[in-house]
Parts: structure tokens; sequence; C-alpha cells
């Protein structure tokens, strides 16, 4: 108990203390028994019934529900509030002890239905005009049922308020939403209970030795609501895991935005998680260990994000995340972080290490404009995002969400420019290491919006990918860069141009007609055109890649693997790949003079690819250091800023004019 908030030691106190004090102030005014039979009886069916839990899952520990309310009642309406409270008490401190709870837990157990007792007796009293019921006219009056009527509605209402303040307080939850739980499972048991109470009253007046039949109408009530619970927490929970399903989590979100938005300041956030590439895992080690690694992963989840989240299986390897009363979005941010890190700690399953990555979704209740189906969904297209960028985690924005009106209205507009070819191919130089002269080209769309100005490719490229235009968006940039490849031939530069081709695009069966088609009208030779292909998009269906390539390069495309060193790509795989050339992505190399790590990457990368007969291109060049560490190792080409940026064709026509003659290998190249 010492480790717990002081408001929640100041309200256990206070209704232990409570509690004792009006029980010993009730034992000092108790009216004479009139039938130690009956009362007895009652008790005894009271423990009894203590005895009989059902466990419910509320708070961490879950509570009990029982059918000995039906029995302290009845001795509250035949014999008055003192000889209720006290079976109530020795009845809860009996379990209590048999199950060693903690000495505070049995203290205000106990205390807690003595408060009750005494506060639904004082309504019974108020209405019906008596302490207690004479056994032998009990219920001969209207008045009589209404009091025990609103007697137990007080009683229920009561014990459902302390219990959940208690749970809210220790735990630090919500306890609204404790008290909508707590009456959800107690409402339909507590009925059928308190409905028996003046049928238990009644029977008595007439033989006490007809009590024990009210037994089988109780067992009924019991196991209905035993098997009422059992199927809640199956239709709301995920069989494999234990973990909350699809459909609670739709109920946590609902509520926790309800809470929030009546809270200033405070927001919920919703996150997604997908693992990556746990398909492999199924494959290689089978269903049995997927499972495992599923089941693994709830407390993980839950030890990175605390107990106030909730955290659920959604479906297959997707798990998703509740954190309510937010702040600051760079919580849910660490947040994130957090659950990455859990899920990349390494699992042992069948002796062997296993390393598990993620990519998380992340959706910010804005106001009153989301919903929980708005803010999943959010989720849902963040989480894409980062799966396709490979960068952990994605914060929602309304750029990444084509369905948004923002996105729809850029959807039209950028299928317009793309059909009125008002958007611009910029052309990045790629310069021979050895040599100094300029090498090739790589070419990257620009889209000179008329209201936004220029809009980033980050932004608009995937809306082309979720739109379905990226096709068309692909095959302009390839006219586009075909065609000013064969006016550089005509002007005596001749050099190749690189292309990036998308997961999508690379997967299309009119591509290879669309290429051969290009190179024949424009007299390009097949090898000039080099198609850049991210090693991430390789990765994610090696052998549908591997054959779309194979058709590329049975036409003469070359093709160069991009970002290598992202997409976790084996040696073994490297090997088999059929390219042309490796791109090391700028991560190794914007650093590599101050980090010695990513300097022996660089070399032992190069060299490997050498060895397998492949030209490299490392790009993210930035100063002369990184250019000479480049030329020491042998590296064949590179990229970067130190050269040039991106340009539209005519500049980047007079920087090859300006540089083609430059045949010093030790001189530096005029940006």
């Amino acid at each position: 108990m010492e480790d717990m908030a002081l408001a929640a030691r100041c309200y256990l106190l206070a209704v232990s203390v409570a509690g004792l004090v009006l029980f010993v102030l009730l034992g000092l005014h108790a009216p004479p028994v009139a039938s130690f039979e009956v009362l007895g009886l009652f008790a005894l069916l009271s423990l009894l019934g203590e005895l009989r839990g059902i466990k419910a899952p509320l708070g961490a520990d879950g509570i009990d529900l029982t059918f000995s309310t039906a029995f302290i009642f009845a001795i509250l309406m035949s014999f008055g509030v003192f000889y209720a409270a006290a079976a109530s008490l020795i009845a809860s401190v009996v379990c209590d002890l048999l199950a060693r709870k903690a000495l505070w837990k049995t203290v205000f157990n106990g205390s807690q239905f003595v408060v009750v007792s005494v506060v639904s007796g004082a309504v019974f009293e108020r209405i019906s005009g008596t302490s207690h019921l004479d056994l032998a006219t009990s219920f001969s009056q209207p008045g009589e049922i209404a009091a025990a009527g609103v007697a137990a509605i007080t009683y229920f209402a009561l014990n459902t308020l302390l219990l959940s303040s208690a749970i809210g307080l220790i735990e630090d939850i919500s306890i609204f939403r404790l008290i909508q739980q707590e009456s959800g499972y107690q409402v339909m048991g507590s009925v059928g209970m308190f409905g028996l109470a003046p049928i238990a009253v009644v029977i008595a007046g007439r033989s006490v030795w007809l009590l024990p039949v009210l037994v089988i109408p109780l067992a009924v009530a019991y196991q209905s609501t035993r098997l009422s619970i059992a199927k809640e927490h199956q239709a709301l929970h995920d069989s494999l895991t234990g973990l909350p399903n699809r459909e609670m989590f739709r109920q946590r979100a609902i509520e926790s935005i309800t809470l929030d938005r009546s809270s200033a300041g405070t927001s919920t956030v919703v996150m997604l998680i997908d693992l990556d590439r746990f398909k492999e895992i199924n494959d290689t080690l089978g269903h049995g260990t997927g499972d495992l690694v599923l089941r693994e992963l709830g407390p993980r989840l839950l030890a990175a994000v605390g107990e106030d989240a909730t955290i659920a299986r959604l479906g297959g390897d997707e798990f998703g995340v509740i954190l309510p009363a937010i702040t600051d979005l760079a919580l849910a941010e660490h947040a994130a972080l957090r659950v990455l890190d859990a899920i990349r700690q390494p699992l042992v399953m069948q002796g062997l290490d296993l390393e598990i990555a993620a990519s998380i979704g992340i959706a910010w209740q804005d106001g009153d404009e989301d919903d929980a189906d708005s803010l999943i969904q959010k989720a849902d297209i963040a989480m894409y995002s980062a799966k396709e960028a490979g960068s952990g985690f994605a914060v929602y924005t309304a750029m990444l969400d084509h369905t948004s009106p923002m996105q729809l209205s850029l959807v039209s507009q950028l299928r317009h420019a793309i059909e009125t070819a008002a958007l611009e191919v910029y052309y990045q130089p790629k310069v021979a290491v050895g040599t100094g002269r300029v090498a090739g080209a790589e070419a990257l769309v620009r889209w000179n919006h008329p209201a936004r100005g220029l809009v980033d490719p980050d932004d608009f490229i995937p809306i082309a990918e979720q739109s379905g235009l990226i096709r068309d968006l692909t095959r302009f940039v390839l006219g586009e860069s075909v065609a000013a490849n064969a006016r550089w031939r005509s002007l005596g530069h001749d050099l190749p141009i690189s292309v990036n081709i998308s997961a999508r695009t690379l997967h299309d069966l009119d591509l290879p007609s669309l290429i051969s088609d290009l190179i024949r009208d424009h007299g390009v030779p097949a090898a000039h055109l080099v198609l850049e292909i991210t090693e991430s998009t390789i990765m994610a269906d090696p052998v549908a890649a591997i054959a779309a390539l194979e058709q590329l390069r049975s036409i003469g495309a070359r093709v160069s693997l991009d970002d290598y060193g992202t997409g976790h790509s084996s040696l073994a795989q490297l090997k088999t790949l059929p390219i042309d050339e490796l791109k090391l992505d700028k991560s190794f190399i914007t650093n590599m003079g101050a980090d010695t790590s990513d300097a022996l990457i660089a070399q032992s990368t190069i060299d490997l690819a050498h060895r397998l007969e492949l030209r490299v291109v490392a790009e993210g060049v930035e100063t002369p250091d990184t250019w000479d560490l480049l030329r020491s190792m042998g590296c064949d080409q590179a990229q970067g800023y130190y050269f040039a940026r991106p340009q539209p064709e005519s500049a980047f026509v007079r920087w090859v004019d300006l540089n083609s003659r430059r045949l010093d290998a030790t001189a530096t190249v005029v940006p």
C-alpha cells in the first residue's frame, strides 16, 4: 500500500474507518432476532454464495461476482441493517482470508459492504416506514415492494461506485470506464439476485426448510452469469493472445476519445503496428512458432506503453495501441520508439535468435473532427507509409491520405499535370570517381504546382502510389528521360540515364514493351537506360521481382539496386539478383569521414560488388573528404550535392559541357 498515490490511500482509509465505525454503532443498537434459524440459514447461504464467486475482468486483478447478495439483502429486509452488515462482513473476510488477500484489501472489502448495507437499509426504512419486515406478513403492502426495489438499486449503484473508485484510484485509470465495465458485467446477474431476495423472505415466513429450494434458480442464474461473462470475453478478446480484439479495440477508442474531448489539453492517440516479414517466420519455422511469437509480443507491448494503454491484436500480425490522455504528440512518438525497441529484442525460438521488426502508424485525435473509425483508418494509412519508407513509424498527415479532401484535390491535379506534361524532369549528374568526368545522370521528377509552388516528391510520389497514378507518372518520366538522352547524344554527350522504378511499376506487365518502344523510337541504346529498383522493393517479393528484372534485362536495359544496405538482403541473394549496379545508400556515405564503421561497410561493399562484377555508385556525397575516401576505396561512380543538385535539362547540359573536359582525376569537379 506504500506505493499507492495519496488519493488512493486516503480513500481506502476513509471507507475502511467509516465501515468499521458504522458497524460498531449499529451493533450497540441492534434489534432482537425473531428467528435464529432463518437468520442462520440466510447467513450460511450468503457465505456459500461468496465462496462461489465468478471472476469478471475488471481492473488488474478482476472482481468476483457472487450470489451472496440475494441472501444479504434478504437479511437486511427481514432482520435489519446490522445483521445484513454482519453477514456481508463475515462472508467477505472469510473469502479474502482464504484467498490470502492483503490485509488492507480484506478490511476495505468488508467495510465497503457495511457502508453499502447502511445506506441501502436507510433507503428501505425511509420508504417502507420500518427498519425490517415481519416474516409472517412480509410484502403484503405495495410500499414494501417499492422500498425493496429502490433499496436494491441503491445497493447495486453504491457498491459499483465504491469498488470502481477504489480500482480507479489504485491503478490510475478512468473511474467512469470502470463503472461502465462493472455495470455491464453485474447488471444481469444482480437483477436476478435482488429479485430473489423478496422471494426468499416470503418463503422463510412460510417455512425455513423451503429455503434450500432457492438453490435451483440461484444455480441457473449463477451459470447464466458465468456463461455470459465467458461469451462476452470470447467476443471481445483474441483467442490466441488473450488480448482485446478489433471490436473491443474500437470500443476502447470510442471511450477514450469521449473522455479526452471533455478534458482540455488531452487527446487520444491510436497506433497500428504491423510486423515486417512475419510471413518468413511462418514459412520457415511453421505457424506454431509464429503463434508463439505473437503471444510473446503482447506482454512486451504492454511493458513498453504502460498499464493505461490498451493493447489489442487486430488480426494476423497486426496489433493496435490506444494511448489515452496524451498532451503532446512527442509523447506518442517516444512510445512508438519504445514499442519498436521492445519488438526488436531477440526472441529465442527453436534454438534460434529471431529478430523482428515492425512498422507503426500514429494518428492523433484532432478535436471533434475524429471519431474512432477515422482515427483507426488514419493510423492504418500512416502505418503503410512507414512500411513503404522503412522509417519504423510515421505520423498521419493529410498529405498521406488520398481519401482526404486535400488529397483528392491533389490526385486530380496530379493526374491533370501528368496528362498535360506540366511536370518537369530534373537531372542529377553521376561522376566517375577514377577520372572526375561526368558518367551519367539520374532522372528525378519535379512538380511546380501553380498554387503551391514546388511540391516535394516525398509528398506527391506517395499520392501517385496510393491513387494508382504511379504507372502513368513512371511512363511520363521514362518518356521524358529517354527523349532527353537522345538529345544529349545529338550534342555529343553519350551518357546513360537512370530512372527510378517503383514496386508497383516493376510488376506492370506492359513495362518491358513500353521500354522497348521508347528506346527504338528515340534511337537510344538499351544499355544506356538504367532502371533503379530499391532493395526493399526486391526483398518484399524476391521471386516475382527477380522474374521481372530478368525480363527487363533481356531487352538490354541495365538494373541498379538502389538504397543498398537498407533492405536486409543477404549475400546469397545478392549473388543471384539480375543486377548490374549497386547504389550505396547515403546513410553510409554522408558520415563516412567521421564514422569508421560506415567507412568499413562502404569499403567491404565495394570490394564485394567488384568481385561480383558489379559497378558501385555512392550517393549522398557532400564533401571533398568523402570524395577523396571514395577514390581511395576504388568506388566507380558518385553523385551528390558536392557535384551538383538535380537541375533542369538545360542547366544539366551546361554543367556537362563545363565538366566533360576535366580529365584530371585528382581535380575537383566544378559545381
